[in-house]
């Protein structure tokens, strides 16, 4: 299966750029979630101006396999509208922060969008075929006078070109006084979690005017405060089992078997600082920003500022596997707290079978970890080398003394372009990487 980097793995190659090419870029159309569905046949994308942009890979990469299709946009909605919070006199902004499909169960898909505050279930279906000869309406919409009608026909479908349609099932609004940073479905396939920085709320996809709070961290003196919650998910087998991480580099698992409010957690993952390694900037980055069940449910997975954990589930001391994503940046710390980056939250996913880890860097960066064979390698998502099929050649990153011909400086790192935001097809090597309003396509070359 794959590699990250080394020997035996699998050399990546360009398959597809997604969005504007401008170097002006628009507010709306930074991309802030991407996410495949079950089967990878659809990728998703929510942005900053409130849209869903779904993909869909073309159906010839069933019958050759050798030649996947590639992904083509399927539908285009408008998800979430900006608002306005009186009572607080706050502005609701509609950028999606999560997205969430659905098992499928039936020809339609439906998946789970949110912003800061209100979640959505959409239903997205195909219409192939029309009804016609009704009664008592024209085919153009207009109602014929009943008196006029003298014969009865038989209504039938006729074939249409096909339209793909997004429809809103449920809305999910007014339970989260907070900003909600993640939402989770269960493996029960009938209930799901909403996390914000202090309340983890649990929901049934069928009831939208109630949900259960099952964890709250916020202290009766907010002065009192000490950490947030930054991500939680649900187990992907366990439909009792969630997690979820803190500010403070903290992993808890609760059990909802344990109480109906799971304030005791049944472990508390966490590593022990290192005290030659403490600085002013500890805090800040050991604060979780993502944090991702394997796909066998063993281990997880969390990314802080500057490293990716794998942690066993068996195991609360310490993490099985550490992987340093920028080491080079932690003598840069103290600017990268100056222009705010330092408070940027990366997201890290794994590939369809758990043996390799993906997440994001700078300078439109992206880093592989290759579990078994202990090898990494960083890659760059850029128009340079957007030719199909071209292979993408392995970066360095220079932190002193003489730069080597192909390495690039740690000084000269662009911190502007960044990739938070990655996504892993389930079952094959086909990688998704969102740079700020681009959506880089990346395949293994076979």
């Amino acid at each position: 299966m794959a590699g990250a980097g080394g020997g035996n793995d699998v050399q990546w190659c360009f398959s597809q750029v997604k969005g504007a090419i401008d170097d002006d870029v628009a507010e709306a159309d930074i991309i802030s979630t991407v996410e495949f569905n079950h089967s990878g046949e659809l990728l998703a994308t929510g942005d900053k101006g409130g849209r869903v942009v779904i993909f869909q890979q073309e159906l010839e990469s069933k019958n050759q396999p050798q030649c996947r299709g590639e992904y083509n946009v399927y539908s285009t909605f408008q998800s979430h509208e900006p608002e306005f919070d009186y009572l607080k006199s706050l502005e609701i902004e509609e950028k999606i922060n999560k997205i969430r499909w659905l098992p499928q169960k039936n020809a339609a898909q439906f998946l789970l969008s949110t912003n800061d505050k209100t979640i959505k279930l959409w239903k997205i279906s195909e219409r192939d075929k029309r009804p016609e000869g009704y009664n008592l309406k024209e085919e153009d919409g207009r109602y014929r006078d009943p008196t006029t009608v003298t014969t009865l026909r038989v209504p039938v479908f006729q074939p249409m070109d096909l339209m793909v349609e997004a429809s809103p099932r449920r809305v999910f609004a007014n339970a989260h006084t907070y900003h909600i940073n993640s939402i989770s479905v269960n493996s029960d396939c009938e209930t799901y979690l909403s996390a914000d920085d202090l309340r983890i709320n649990l929901w049934n996809l069928e009831i939208t005017d109630r949900s259960f709070n099952i964890v709250d961290i916020k202290p009766a003196n907010m002065e009192e405060l000490t950490e947030v919650i930054t991500a939680a998910e649900f187990h992907p087998n366990q439909c009792n089992t969630f997690v979820y991480s803190s500010s403070k580099g903290t992993i808890r698992l609760c059990d909802m078997r344990a109480s109906a409010l799971c304030d005791q957690h049944s472990k508390l993952f966490e590593e022990p600082e290192d005290p030659s390694n403490r600085s002013f900037f500890s805090e800040i980055i050991s604060s979780i920003s993502d944090v991702k069940f394997s796909h066998s449910g063993r281990y997880m997975m969390t990314r802080d500022y500057l490293s990716v954990k794998i942690w066993d589930l068996n195991m609360e001391s310490r993490p099985v596997e550490t992987y340093q994503v920028h080491e080079y940046l932690r003598s840069k710390l103290c600017s990268l707290y100056e222009n705010d980056c330092i408070f940027d939250k990366f997201e890290c996913c794994w590939n369809g079978n758990d043996s390799v880890v993906m997440t994001g860097s700078y300078n439109n960066f992206f880093r592989m970890f290759d579990r078994g064979y202990r090898q990494d390698v960083t890659l760059e998502a850029s128009r340079e080398s957007s030719k199909p099929r071209s292979v993408l050649k392995p970066r360095k990153v220079c932190t002193g003394g003489k730069r080597k011909k192909d390495e690039i400086s740690v000084d000269s790192l662009d911190f502007n372009k960044k990739i938070l935001h990655t996504a892993w097809h389930p079952q094959d090597n086909i990688i998704a990487v969102a740079t700020t309003n681009n959506l880089y396509i990346f395949q293994d070359k076979l």
